[in-house]
């Protein structure tokens, strides 16, 4: 289970793409404690994630529920932070590497393509803050996720972003595509170029012996070889978010939908609400019937669904395309280097273990 707990509303930057709810509701600490009581009772090992608005703006509180948690139960709880990255500190670094938060910065690539959408209300680009942060927070965490948004007028320089985002120190990078916007054929046309100019990248650097992971390969090929694991969304089951007033949501794109309140807290979750939502999420999508990425495809992404179509049943169909490609795409790539017995693209994907050697060696090297 992974609570998110929605801090406050409000942010410094006026992301272009950006589907928060900005306002000025604040978390208090008594909801926060109250949400994690009743929502982690039964997680022998939960996670606590800070999010926004722009959590750091709330940076007092977010230690005082670590300091909190430690104190209830120490080691019990893990601990992570998104952040738009303008708003990190030395000190901040320091206090969160005390108590094992882990940090996630949003920053899109190069400095041109950043600040093309994440912006401060006045229009001005935010990477003069958020690349020297950036690299500070990869100095002392190096797994550190570096969250990238793709949009089709920034599509062409992806290549670019990934090189740039490395040359920082970035060796876990998630790209995601904004696929809430419009895409023109000519977008989406530079995206497949871009796609295989990365796919030349990742076969060079997995030759090298570059150790990093980039999801939007690794995840699917993870999805051939582990067949459905990270399929399926588990709406209100993996995750609850909890917004600012202490209401609970199955995921944190419904935050503020009361349509899918699963409860508020202080008055714990409603479990016949939340089987409810769940079941409807993992029914069979009728769009998706015969397709043969079935099982493979994350279409029972809720998230992804209602916030593009409005519906959890319905799949958008910018998505079912771009899967069409790039799944059949990064299965060439896996086969490649599977063919050629590369050692470190066996041990990522066929070791289990993989993941938690990785991070020791990181944290030891």
């Amino acid at each position: 289970m992974h609570l998110t707990l929605h801090l406050t509303d409000r942010c410094n930057l006026a992301c272009r793409y950006c589907y928060a709810r900005h306002g000025t509701a604040e978390m208090s600490f008594e909801t926060a404690m109250t949400a994690i009581a009743e929502c982690t009772a039964d997680d022998p090992n939960p996670g606590i994630i800070f999010f926004g608005g722009e959590p750091l703006l709330q940076a007092d509180l977010i230690f005082r529920i670590i300091d909190a948690c430690e104190r209830a139960a120490p080691q019990r709880y893990h601990y992570k932070v998104t952040t738009n990255g303008t708003l990190l500190t030395p000190d901040f670094l320091a206090r969160a590497a005390a108590v094992r938060l882990h940090i996630a910065v949003s920053c899109d690539g190069t400095p041109e393509v950043h600040d093309r959408h994440r912006t401060t209300e006045s229009g001005e680009g935010s990477s003069a803050q958020v690349v020297p942060n950036l690299r500070a927070v990869l100095a002392r965490q190096p797994s550190a996720p570096v969250m990238m948004t793709v949009n089709p007028d920034t599509a062409a320089e992806l290549p670019d972003s990934v090189r740039f985002l490395r040359a920082q120190g970035a060796s876990y990078l998630i790209s995601s595509v904004n696929f809430q916007a419009d895409w023109p054929d000519r977008a989406w046309r530079q995206l497949k170029k871009a796609y295989k100019t990365l796919g030349d990248w990742y076969l060079d650097a997995y030759r090298k012996e570059e150790k990093f992971y980039f999801a939007a390969f690794d995840k699917r090929i993870a999805s051939r070889i582990w067949p459905g694991r990270g399929t399926s969304c588990q709406l209100g089951r993996r995750q609850i978010s909890v917004a600012p007033d202490g209401t609970y949501y199955p995921c944190v794109q419904f935050v503020g939908h009361a349509d899918y309140a699963l409860g508020r807290a202080g008055q714990g979750l409603d479990a016949a609400r939340r089987t409810c939502i769940y079941d409807r999420n993992e029914a069979a999508k009728p769009d998706c019937a015969g397709c043969a990425l079935l099982g493979r495809c994350n279409n029972a992404c809720g998230c992804l669904n209602y916030s593009t179509t409005g519906s959890l049943d319905k799949v958008p169909g910018f998505y079912c395309e771009h899967e069409r490609f790039l799944i059949p795409f990064v299965d060439k790539l896996a086969a490649k280097l599977y063919a050629e017995r590369n050692a470190l693209f066996i041990q990522r994907h066929y070791n289990p273990a993989f993941p938690i050697v990785s991070i020791l060696e990181d944290m030891s090297g």
